[in-house]
């Protein structure tokens, strides 16, 4: 997939766990996972939104788009 999630990224910078960053956003704790291991076949604005707003990120630094080699 062409679109690389860098949650772990931001998590580990902030110093946040997984369970942390779940009770803040307000999204299971599987659901979370699923998102951070690039399993999520789609996010809602609103769970990016408060990603960003617990991580004080922009959605930039959490999704990153790399071009297929083929």
């Amino acid at each position: 997939m062409p679109i690389i999630i860098n949650l772990d990224v931001m998590m580990a910078r902030r110093k946040m766990s997984l369970n942390e960053l779940s009770e803040k956003v307000g999204i299971t704790l599987s659901n979370l996972s699923i998102l951070k291991n690039g399993k999520a076949k789609a996010v809602r604005i609103e769970t990016l939104e408060a990603i960003c707003k617990a991580l004080d990120c922009q959605p930039g630094d959490i999704l990153e788009y790399q071009k297929e080699t083929s």
